[in-house]
């Protein structure tokens, strides 16, 4: 007995200059729109810009977003974009373009990025959706896309369509699972259960590195909802840590625990649902999160703001 087919699909595309990139995503856009299939493309805005003058007016049949900020936070892009998308069409195959890596993401932008992309085969495990995702050769790293054909079972460039030898989300998830170093001169609650303590020491640092009125509230959010859910989910208490650098702020909050569901904060939340939106919102509101869960080091889970 065979075993079923997944109907997920999770392609690849390496692309180099404008007229491949056209000739691997126009056709799948249209292909979809031909179908019937709700279709939605979510890249960085230089290539959303050339993908609507390319479909004409069949662009006004397709959900279109600019990545940059969308997506900017790659911790968002499956509950708000992939996800918010798709589960608008319950019973209906879709299609999506998503770009989350192209080559201005900073180095520590990086592993949040390729987690995201190895995380995407699990949220989608059993889904009738198609989501292609282009890698600029000519502009990205060779062990980015060394990395794209880990965490993409199918490969797709100007010769055709194979199946990448080199497949392995979890391998990529496990290596990237990377040991968070905290800065010296970082301001710390250790230890605690104290809500309103992190949220005025939070309310501090945060002002004191320039962060905006809104910005400072955000903050204050953020390490709440990470400090509660180290009291309820993990140790029982919580180390809350912040400083600034390079034109950012950092907040953290480490625990003694370990995180079992790697799409922990990347599960959207229901219309019903009274609880466990904490990290989802988390994930929300920081320009990015970065997280390490290990039985030895416990749970460090880490959101930048750009200053």
């Amino acid at each position: 007995m065979h075993a079923p087919v997944d109907p997920f699909v999770h392609p690849a595309l390496f692309y180099r200059g404008a007229a491949e990139y056209l000739a691997g995503t126009v056709p799948f856009v249209w292909g979809g729109l031909a179908a019937g299939e709700p279709v939605a493309v979510a890249v960085p805005g230089d290539n959303l810009a050339l993908l609507r003058r390319e479909l004409g007016p069949d662009a006004a049949r397709v959900r279109l977003l600019d990545m940059t900020e969308a997506g900017r936070n790659p911790g968002r892009i499956i509950p708000g974009v992939l996800r918010a998308f798709a589960d608008t069409h319950p019973g209906r195959p879709a299609r999506i373009i998503g770009e989350p890596i192209w080559a201005a993401r900073s180095a520590v932008e990086y592993p949040a990025c390729v987690q995201h992309e190895a995380l995407i085969n699990h949220a989608f495990t059993g889904r009738d959706v198609t989501i292609l995702c282009p890698y600029d050769v000519a502009a990205l790293d060779p062990a980015v896309l060394a990395d794209a054909e880990a965490t993409h079972p199918v490969l797709v460039d100007g010769t055709g369509q194979r199946p990448s030898p080199a497949y392995d989300p979890d391998g990529v998830l496990a290596r990237y699972n990377e040991p968070l170093p905290v800065p010296d001169g970082a301001f710390e609650l250790k230890d605690t259960t104290n809500l309103a303590a992190a949220r005025a020491l939070a309310h501090v640092r945060a002002a004191a590195a320039g962060l905006s009125a809104d910005q400072v509230a955000d903050v204050e959010v953020v390490v709440t909802e990470l400090l509660s859910n180290s009291i309820e989910h993990g140790s029982g208490s919580g180390t809350a840590r912040f400083w600034a650098a390079d034109g950012e702020f950092v907040c953290e909050v480490h625990d003694d625990g370990r995180i079992a569901d790697p799409l922990t904060g990347r599960h959207p939340a229901t219309p019903d649902q009274p609880r466990g939106r904490g990290l989802l919102l988390v994930n929300h509101l920081a320009d990015l999160v970065r997280v390490h869960t290990s039985d030895e080091r416990g749970t460090t889970f880490r959101a930048y703001f750009h200053a």
